[in-house]
């Protein structure tokens, strides 16, 4: 009698066990230091990546393997990218966001010309398709950059364009941030605009001489680029929204 109530608790647990697995799903997160978490002696500095989480409910998780000065080519040499494809399982998703780094010729071994991108990029879509996992494309966010009009100006030059016709091509979901972000640079104008990045004056802990950084989020540019990916992925109706807490849907 004994032995058959054990062998009873032990299916049970096993079975909870399988249904929990079966019912949990992960939103990893493949990018460059824009996306990435940061460590504290880094603060204010925020990746758009670490603001997700709190638009999604319990089924879901986020994993941030996004990381500061990767582009889609270091994101693979280094082993990155193979740490996230072997933790890959059917159902979960994975966010792509490369850009930064590539499209800067400074950046030595980062560096990839548009049709290497293009490679990578169709690399990390094959890989988590053949994992039975949705990968979804994001163009790079924008830098900010305003010349001496005042005007707003790009400096991704093709590889925005190379997204776009990979997602197309492959019949992949496509966040466009570049263009979102551009038009949120627009919108707040040359010296709001700043609210948004990682500027810091004097006195800082992290910055005691201060800094200006046109590339890296503060805290609130963080939020508004998380705001933008959950309105894009309302409004194309992506899989993914059904993970969104019921105040977000």
């Amino acid at each position: 009698m004994i032995k058959s109530i054990s062998i009873y608790f032990i299916s049970l647990i096993f079975c909870s066990c399988l249904t929990l697995k079966k019912n949990q799903f992960v939103i990893y997160l493949a990018g460059d230091s824009t996306m990435a978490a940061k460590e504290e002696n880094r603060r204010p500095e925020t990746g758009w990546g670490e603001q997700l989480s709190s638009f999604f409910g319990p089924e879901v998780r986020i994993e941030n393997h996004a990381k500061n000065g990767r582009s889609s080519k270091s994101f693979i040499y280094e082993g990155l990218w193979d740490s996230l494809y072997t933790k890959l399982e059917k159902g979960d998703f994975v966010f792509i966001q490369f850009g930064h780094n590539d499209s800067s010729k400074s950046k030595g071994d980062r560096y990839s010309s548009p049709e290497e991108y293009r490679k990578n990029l169709v690399k990390y879509l094959l890989d988590t398709r053949a994992k039975h996992a949705s990968p979804i494309l994001f163009t790079p966010v924008v830098r900010r950059r305003f010349d001496e009009n005042g005007q707003f100006y790009d400096t991704h030059g093709v590889y925005p364009d190379v997204v776009r016709s990979v997602a197309k091509e492959y019949k992949v979901p496509l966040i466009d941030l570049q263009q979102k972000t551009a038009l949120m640079l627009i919108e707040f104008g040359e010296t709001q605009s700043k609210e948004l990045f990682l500027w810091v004056g004097k006195g800082h802990p992290n910055y005691p001489d201060g800094v200006e950084d046109n590339t890296h989020f503060s805290p609130v540019g963080a939020k508004k680029i998380a705001d933008l990916t959950i309105e894009e992925i309302l409004t194309q109706k992506l899989k993914v929204r059904r993970f969104l807490k019921k105040e977000y849907r």
